[in-house]
């Protein structure tokens, strides 16, 4: 629920920070810093609760925070208690619409990690019995951002997010892959003329086409893993620039030990802290591979638009699930909405990556403040790829039909189709063959037979679809 709609009382609570008193309602669980930072940063209108997964990874940094902190003798058991169980409540889901700062934020995330802080101060004040905005019993900061700092809670919850749902993603392009086998084995007896340069080449089969889409995508599985791991080394206990300033020299390793046990994940501290204070080359890295998927998914559109063109005027060799009327001026044309919008998503990923690529350029010195549009501009690639996908998937790919007749036809009228006789006739024999169909508009097949070159028996022999698709040994004597 957008918090804006939420009823509201008309009653409030005040609280205080640097800059003064604030009045804030009685329902929120967020408190004085975040309603600044709503009131500041009205830019991108996408908030935090738009990505479930960060949510959830702010909470574990400050349920393992918390757990390392009591270990420590630094945060009391019954006060510990109840920020788990406020965790884990943001864990699950709740509060969820409490979390409200926009993606694009000022701060290098400071306003995003203090509407994490307040949301779960308040609603540990509640389990321990106390109101809203009591924050003696519970402070936000001095309890729930205890030893810890934005500059390294914020980037870690980053990555926990992005490891935790990298799964959706590899998920969406597994069902894509299986989705492009599917056709590839059905159409593979289906006989076409392939192309290079948009000319004709030589002949294939549909089914190897569709393969190879699917063995285009499945390749990124293993670059998207490989790359997710990167992740898995954080920056925890480095505070403010890397030093450790207020956290106890145990603290990390405690820390990193309960990231491990909520997570399942092998997460690992960073080996030198300033470094990866700074450095954000694991973002950089895992933007160029959602990159890479999403330039792949667009040439695999592209393809499809031209296989399915005309459908009179055009290739005219597939036919795409009609979706929806394409004009309202023309009667009877259908487009192909489906690849356009994912060309579309993947134009998106695109410039993302170049957002990702300048904000991570122009950090200086101890931090790079340009994090938020980072993680916006990732989650945003990352949402739109997996929606891309899985309606390219279910909207366009398991609906696409071959047209085998046509297809058949324009390969035996191909002037390509004299390739596949070079072996038996000869290069200067195949070129004049193609010179003359040229010239007269006859058929490669036709030319053969008319000037006695092959029997009808060999020539059928030679072009069958098996022996033009896939090598095989000649006899030159």
């Amino acid at each position: 629920m957008d918090i804006t709609l939420m009823p509201l009382s008309g009653k409030t609570r005040k609280e205080h920070d640097l800059i003064g008193d604030k009045e804030i309602p009685v329902e929120y669980y967020f408190g004085v810093q975040t309603m600044r930072a709503m009131e500041n940063f009205n830019i991108s209108r996408v908030r935090l609760h738009f990505y479930p997964a960060f949510i959830q990874g702010l909470a574990i940094v400050k349920e393992a925070a918390a757990k390392a902190n009591n270990e420590l003798g630094l945060l009391d058991d019954t006060k510990c208690k109840a920020i788990i169980q406020a965790c884990q409540e943001v864990r699950d889901g709740k509060l969820r619409e409490h979390f409200v700062v926009d993606m694009v934020q000022g701060g290098a995330g400071t306003s995003t990690n203090m509407n994490a802080n307040e949301v779960i101060a308040n609603r540990a004040l509640e389990i321990l019995g106390h109101q809203r905005g009591e924050y003696k019993f519970c402070h936000p900061n001095n309890d729930i951002n205890l030893s810890q700092s934005t500059n390294d809670a914020y980037p870690t919850a980053v990555k926990l997010a992005i490891l935790l749902s990298s799964h959706n993603i590899i998920d969406a392009v597994k069902q894509l892959v299986a989705a492009f086998r599917a056709k590839g084995v059905e159409f593979a007896d289906v006989i076409k003329m392939g192309r290079t340069q948009l000319q004709d080449a030589v002949p294939m089969t549909l089914g190897q086409e569709f393969e190879a889409y699917a063995v285009n995508l499945q390749e990124e599985i293993a670059r998207l893993e490989i790359n997710a791991n990167l992740f898995l080394e954080v920056n925890m206990g480095a505070t403010a620039i890397g030093t450790g300033i207020n956290s106890d020299p145990d603290y990390t390793p405690l820390c990193i030990k309960h990231l491990c046990d909520i997570t399942n994940l092998p997460i690992v501290p960073a080996p030198n802290m300033i470094e990866a204070t700074n450095d954000t080359g694991a973002f950089l890295m895992y933007s160029s591979v959602i990159k890479r998927l999403a330039v792949k998914l667009s040439k695999i559109c592209n393809d499809l638009r031209l296989l399915s063109s005309g459908p009179r005027t055009g290739l005219n060799e597939i036919n795409l699930p009609p979706m929806q009327p394409g004009s309202t001026i023309m009667p009877g044309k259908v487009n192909p909405v489906i690849p356009e919008v994912v060309n579309q998503v993947a134009f998106k990923v695109i410039g993302n990556d170049l957002t990702v690529t300048m904000a991570a350029e122009a950090g200086q010195l101890e931090l790079n403040v340009m994090e938020p549009i980072i993680v916006h501009s990732m989650f945003e690639s990352i949402e739109m790829l997996i929606n891309g996908m899985n309606t390219l998937r279910s909207k366009c790919i398991v609906g696409i039909t071959a047209n085998k007749e046509h297809l058949k036809e324009m390969v035996y009228n191909s002037i390509g189709l004299v390739t596949a006789l070079n072996p038996y006739l000869g290069y200067d024999v195949s070129t004049e063959l193609a010179a003359t169909a040229l010239r007269t508009g006859k058929g490669i097949y036709n030319l053969v037979l008319e000037q006695n070159l092959m029997s009808k028996e060999e020539l059928d022999n030679v072009l069958k679809p098996e022996n033009m698709i896939k090598p095989r040994k000649f006899n030159r004597n």
